[in-house]
């Protein structure tokens, strides 16, 4: 799930009724926090850009696929509801927990040492690595501005800087090319023609 580049909080408070299989979509409405010593609170997102619709990747669909025939498995008279990743009894999941499960299978697999928001920050990297354009990473990531997603991963641009430069450098080298052989074409013409 956090290959859609959802926030943990939003990951937690995510309810089936928000999830649309058929059209591979998930809509962000609330978000789940701990607070006052591990009050669980749901509220709404942290910005009104969060607010949003997200398409899902096969991967994603696969996983919640997995997520809704474990939860129908354990409650088959039931049917989805509630929330989407939950303790067996139906309760948000802690946030803390979360994370200590992800350090736990990490160690593991002899992973380095990461917090959820890192695997945030490495869906980000990976959009902007494979070319995608930093104003669609943006609105994938759900911030408030593009100069948000600018200010965060404005490093990893430089080579996409440079190759910028590079393409607009052989546009501007096949326009001369172009006009010389336009100019060298009218020049024909025009001798051709005093000829005549």
């Amino acid at each position: 799930m956090l290959g859609t580049g959802m926030r943990r909080g939003e990951i937690l408070a995510l309810h089936w009724s928000d999830v649309h299989l058929m059209d591979r979509k998930l809509y962000v409405r609330w978000t789940l926090a701990a607070i006052d010593n591990g009050k669980i609170h749901l509220g709404g997102p942290k910005t009104e850009a969060s607010r949003a619709w997200i398409s899902l990747s096969p991967r994603v669909m696969a996983a919640l696929h997995r997520q809704a025939a474990f939860q129908m498995a354990a409650h088959p008279e039931g049917r989805l509801e509630g929330l989407v990743f939950a303790r067996p009894d139906g309760t948000p999941l802690r946030p803390q927990w979360v994370l200590d499960q992800l350090r736990k299978r990490t160690a593991e697999l002899g992973l380095p040492r990461i917090g959820l928001h890192d695997l945030r920050h490495t869906a980000a990297s990976i959009m902007i690595a494979e070319g995608i354009p930093i104003a669609i990473a943006s609105k994938t990531l759900r911030h408030a501005t593009l100069a948000i997603t600018i200010n965060l991963y404005g490093h990893l641009l430089k080579d996409s800087a440079d190759e910028a430069v590079k393409a607009r450098s052989a546009a501007l080298d096949q326009a001369d090319v172009q006009q010389r052989v336009t100019r060298t074409g009218s020049e024909r013409t025009f001798r051709d023609g005093l000829r005549c």
